[in-house]
């Protein structure tokens, strides 16, 4: 690192240890308790580092709070609705306090999955084939028309939860009626997906700008059928392998690919790109996560580790996309 570019950080960092800030989490989507976990190592982090924190629980008057407290500027560690998809970022937008990580458009984009792979699709990214179901359908017509055009297995989906929350695999026709039965009844928006077998890994993406740059790969093992919330937060559920064993060119492959499809919805400072590698070594993206988890288990500080950055580290490197 050249000594401008040192200057300049330092300067940085300074600026920043002269802000008030808060650390935003929990809130009432489905990822309440991995986001309290997020934010409460994040807090954890700022508060050894000197830095002016506090931590606080997503509330109703939450503009009026961070006004009484003189609040300057937010991190947020919300996972799921209401705080990752671009409900929060908007309302801080209209109040002029700046905040950590995407804005209100790339993070709503990022949260629907199926508006996330239209975007993908017109700009030539790879996701696998999808379609939407339509809620007011008759579900047995609906099975009726998934079966002929998706051979099984094929997953289903809700378009807007993050941690594989709600996420279904339909092996047999049997089993796909009462499978969409459940789901579109539970999440109500709801879509089904190709099902690719390959290798399950996550990138994670950080940086501005001309700084961006995609952390090492990580190779997710699960002991479960596929990588879902439990096998994501349960100790010993996931065999974790970093880097993941790609050969060299498709590894930067797949590195390009998560940065591309960061780009293409527009995220900024922080994001991570879940992708599975088929067999005939195709990136498939199958989402963007704008705010990745920071818990002890979350993927992102692991990878950022791998490459040689501290928790520490990457939570100051977070902060700074704010400004």
């Amino acid at each position: 690192m050249t000594k401008t570019v040192l200057h300049g950080k330092i300067k940085e960092m300074k600026s920043l240890k002269n802000k008030k800030i808060a650390v935003l989490c929990g809130g009432r989507s489905g990822e309440r308790e991995v986001s309290l976990r997020s934010g409460k190592r994040v807090f954890d982090s700022l508060k050894k580092q000197k830095f002016n924190v506090i931590k606080l629980d997503l509330e109703d008057n939450l503009i009026a709070t961070l006004k009484k407290k003189k609040i300057d500027l937010v991190y947020i560690a919300l996972h799921g609705r209401w705080g990752e998809d671009g409900c929060v970022q908007g309302l801080l937008e209209v109040a002029g306090i700046p905040y950590t990580g995407s804005k209100v458009l790339a993070s709503a984009l990022a949260m629907s999955k199926l508006a996330a792979k239209r975007i993908f699709d017109s700009v030539g990214i790879p996701t696998p084939r999808y379609m939407e179901i339509d809620k007011q359908t008759d579900i047995k017509k609906t099975a009726d028309k998934i079966r002929r055009v998706f051979p099984f297995p094929l997953v289903i989906k809700p378009v807007s939860e993050g941690s594989s929350l709600g996420v279904s695999i339909a092996k047999e026709s049997d089993d796909l009626e009462k499978i969409l039965q459940k789901t579109v009844k539970e999440f109500k928006d709801v879509f089904v997906e190709e099902f690719i077998k390959g290798k399950e890994v996550t990138v994670g993406i950080i940086g501005k700008d001309d700084d961006l740059q995609a952390l090492p790969i990580l190779e997710l093992a699960p002991k479960k059928e596929f990588y879902d919330f439990e096998a994501k937060y349960t100790s010993g559920m996931t065999e974790f392998i970093l880097p993941a064993r790609l050969p060299s060119a498709l590894y930067k492959k797949t590195q390009a690919t998560a940065l591309a499809a960061h780009r293409a919805l527009g995220c900024y400072g922080v994001s991570r790109v879940d992708i599975i590698v088929s067999s005939d070594h195709i990136p498939f993206v199958h989402e963007v996560n704008s705010i990745p988890g920071m818990t002890e288990h979350s993927d992102l500080p692991a990878e950022a580790k791998h490459a040689g950055i501290s928790f520490d580290e990457l939570v100051v490197n977070i902060l700074e996309s704010a400004y």
